[in-house]
């Protein structure tokens, strides 16, 4: 074959993964997806279990209100990823000063250490409830299945494992259906919902904003459009190709509005279900996933009991390569080692140490006297610390001419993101305010 013929066939492989034109919708859904679908960990689905049970639909309005500012903040941090290459973690360290950066990634890692923990101990609680038996022993199964994951199987397939495991989320809509709903009720308290300003009250806001807009999915997301970049022949920063720009916007705009339309659907159903059966029957005291599937049963019957259960170890199975990897990815950037979940285990070995480290140790936090309710309540108000100084740092990066080029947001995009920083604060201001 001549170099004329050569260069003719790399110069189609460059262009075939752009062209999106023949593809499913289905194929263009990744990062936002999976990133919207792993923010209902069993540690999120606790917290929604007690909003609805606790104040039952008067805490509905919560979703529809955290969904565009959810929208604004994960688009600006995958547009950070895709533009300039590069994770989050790696673009602070080359541009801010390196005490935030280690500040950010200490506090990161602590929290998500945590929250493995209370997602392992709950995926092996439900598994329990279902079949019996040993939970501890479930825990350290699915643990170690999380790690395989990540670990042994290349990106590409691993993703697409991922978006199957979105699909069990979908228990939590038909474990709605599955119960009597006054849907007018429902409407009505949604959008003319009856506030209460007391703290128990305010801090369930807190924690729900806390658990939608979290900082661990802000550093997935960008670093998982670098990942679809590497995973393409052809595909390029979009600051050295701003050819591919079109087509990839609009792929992160279609992307991110699904899949954080998808985890907001899948909250607003579980606060529903346990407002129509939990608080409806005078159960108000929650404090983890399991605890609500075992209350369900008695009230709603198994199917719903089932359902509920086995949503909680799907999305664990989701969440836990998630914080793991927002971890890892981190680290990596925060100290600039190698790292893609597409690159074998020896040649990004700091990298995935991370990620068994975080799991590991999760994992093991299950076997210790340390009260699980109140590590994850630390874990929130640690990811509450973090998150606005990270959305600040985004925000100030997404209008950077030297990190976007001419990709810097545009004007309803950036009032967008600094709403949701500004909520977020006034949220965290809040939850200081009622310790």
């Amino acid at each position: 074959m001549d170099n004329k013929s050569q260069e003719n066939i790399g110069r189609l492989d460059q262009q075939k993964p752009m062209d999106h034109t023949d593809r499913s919708w289905l194929s263009k859904l990744g990062p936002g997806l999976i990133t919207g679908a792993a923010d209902d960990d069993p540690s999120g689905i606790a917290t929604y279990s007690q909003a609805g049970a606790q104040y039952g639909f008067s805490m509905l309005w919560t979703v529809l209100f955290t969904y565009p500012l959810m929208v604004g903040i994960q688009v600006v941090s995958a547009r950070i990823g895709r533009v300039s290459g590069h994770g989050l973690a790696t673009n602070i360290r080359r541009h801010y000063p390196a005490w935030l950066l280690y500040f950010i990634v200490a506090l990161l890692l602590i929290a998500n250490t945590i929250n493995i923990a209370a997602d392992v101990s709950a995926m092996g609680e439900a598994l329990q409830l279902i079949i019996g038996g040993p939970a501890q022993l479930y825990a350290i199964g699915f643990g170690l299945f999380s790690l395989l994951l990540q670990v042994w199987i290349p990106y590409r397939n691993y993703v697409r494992i991922l978006k199957w495991l979105t699909l069990g989320l979908l228990a939590y809509v038909a474990t709605g259906f599955a119960i009597h709903i006054p849907w007018g009720q429902v409407v009505k308290q949604t959008l003319l919902p009856e506030f209460h300003w007391e703290t128990a009250y305010i801090t369930t806001v807190v924690a729900v904003f806390g658990t939608t807009i979290s900082p661990y999915l802000f550093f997935w997301q960008a670093s998982q459009e670098v990942e679809e970049q590497l995973a393409h022949p052809g595909a390029r920063p979009l600051l050295e190709a701003p050819e591919q720009a079109k087509a990839n916007l609009k792929r992160i705009k279609i992307d991110t509005y699904i899949g954080m339309g998808f985890s907001n659907l899948i909250a607003f159903f579980i606060i529903l279900t346990t407002a129509v059966t939990l608080n409806q029957h005078g159960l108000l005291d929650i404090q983890t996933s399991a605890q609500a599937a075992t209350a369900l049963r008695p009230i709603a019957g198994e199917f719903a009991f089932l359902l509920f259960s086995a949503g909680i170890i799907g999305t664990g199975l989701l969440a836990i390569p998630v914080l793991a990897g927002s971890s890892a990815y981190a680290m990596a950037g925060a100290f600039n080692w190698a790292n893609s979940l597409e690159s074998p285990l020896m040649s990004a070995k700091a990298f995935y140490a991370v990620i068994i480290i975080s799991t590991v140790v999760g994992t093991a936090l299950g076997f210790t006297a340390i009260d699980p309710i109140k590590a994850l309540y630390w874990s929130a108000v640690i990811n509450g610390v973090i998150s606005v100084p990270i959305m600040v740092v985004m925000m100030l990066m997404s209008s950077r001419l030297d990190i976007m080029g001419q990709f810097c947001i545009k004007r309803r995009l950036r009032w967008l993101g600094w709403l949701a920083t500004l909520m977020m604060a006034l949220a965290v201001a809040a939850m200081f305010v009622t310790l």
